[in-house]
């Protein structure tokens, strides 16, 4: 009985992939006749698993969404993984109580072995610091939005300019395909096809007030980039989204260890030259920010390439030494 137990829980955690499974891939995976095989799937049906059986050449089955909840099957590793993604990736944002609630009744439903594993994983999600201007997204908006991104249907919405708070009015309504909503840092994006400007747009979801009724169904264009995590990485960087390399990007060598350097480099390549040089490659949106990011690590630098990022450093040291004044007279006295 242990036996069979086990061989239909782990039926029934394959059957739980989103795809198709053969009768002879079954038995295969689990080490099983296909007569066996089709005992354990009646067995599964008879406990109100919704399994239904695929037609074709080889047959097969498919766990379809049921209209009640069946017990709930989760192994270790899933217990784990729902713990911490509960956790964490709903911190700071406008469903993280909604998710500790869902953490909790899943907790009270799980077995007491896998409710122990999740009770031992306890995270506290640390987030960046807010800024002045974070506002969250009102979950109503992302379920709109998100069911208009489903149907593949165009949108109307009002736009806050930034700095407006929500009783503002909004400027005329912007006409869109929404095709992504994506999560980054403290925002909600929406990425979309601005009809009016014929481009692609990001809107942040905090600004966006729906209007009805929603457009025409359309065809989903092709994202630049390929991908929406590529497009969106292009398109802060100051690109067009076709590419998530930065616009300016130059070679300097840092009069300084490059394990000094690494730890702050973030996305920069870091080469050892030697104890006390490293040859730092990084990007930025401009030649002046480029510069300046350099200018952080408190060193003396050698320009590699190209001269824009050379300019850049004439130009700042131009601007600083006006700052400071012929004396430094420009400089507050320190109380």
């Amino acid at each position: 009985m242990h036996k069979t137990s086990a061989r239909l829980l782990a039926l029934l955690s394959l059957l739980q992939t989103p795809r198709d499974w053969s009768g002879a891939d079954l038995a295969a995976r689990l080490g099983i006749t296909a007569r066996t095989v089709r005992r354990d799937i009646d067995r599964l049906r008879e406990l109100d698993y919704p399994i239904t059986t695929v037609k074709g050449p080889a047959g097969g089955y498919r766990l379809e969404a049921g209209t009640h909840l069946p017990p709930m099957l989760f192994d270790d590793g899933q217990a784990v993984a729902l713990a911490v993604a509960l956790q964490t990736a709903a911190a700071g944002t406008p469903v993280a109580e909604d998710a500790a609630r869902a953490l909790a009744t899943l907790g009270r439903v799980m077995p007491p072995r896998l409710r122990h594993h999740m009770d031992l994983v306890r995270i506290t999600a640390v987030q960046p610091p807010e800024e002045a201007d974070d506002t969250h997204a009102d979950a109503r908006v992302l379920v709109k939005l998100g069911r208009a991104i489903r149907a593949r249907e165009g949108l109307r919405f009002g736009y806050l300019a930034p700095g407006q708070g929500a009783g503002s009015p909004a400027d005329e309504p912007r006409r869109v395909q929404p095709h992504h909503l994506v999560a980054r840092r403290h925002h909600w994006y929406l990425v979309a096809w601005d009809l009016h400007r014929e481009d692609w747009r990001i809107f942040r979801v905090d600004r966006i007030r729906p209007r009805t009724p929603t457009g025409p169904r359309f065809t989903p264009r092709d994202l630049p980039g390929g991908n929406v995590s590529a497009f969106l990485t292009g398109r802060f960087r100051g690109t067009d989204g076709t590419t998530t390399d930065w616009p300016c990007q130059g070679v300097v060598v840092l009069h300084l260890p490059a394990a000094e350097v690494a730890p702050f480099a973030r996305d920069a390549i870091v080469e050892e030259l030697g104890p006390h040089r490293c040859r730092l490659t990084l990007g930025s949106w401009s030649w002046t920010g480029l510069a300046a990011a350099v200018g952080r690590f408190d060193a003396d630098i050698d320009v590699i390439g190209p001269a824009q990022l050379a300019a850049a450093f004439s130009a700042l040291a131009t601007r600083y030494a006006h700052a400071a004044g012929p004396t430094g007279a420009g400089a507050v006295p320190a109380e």
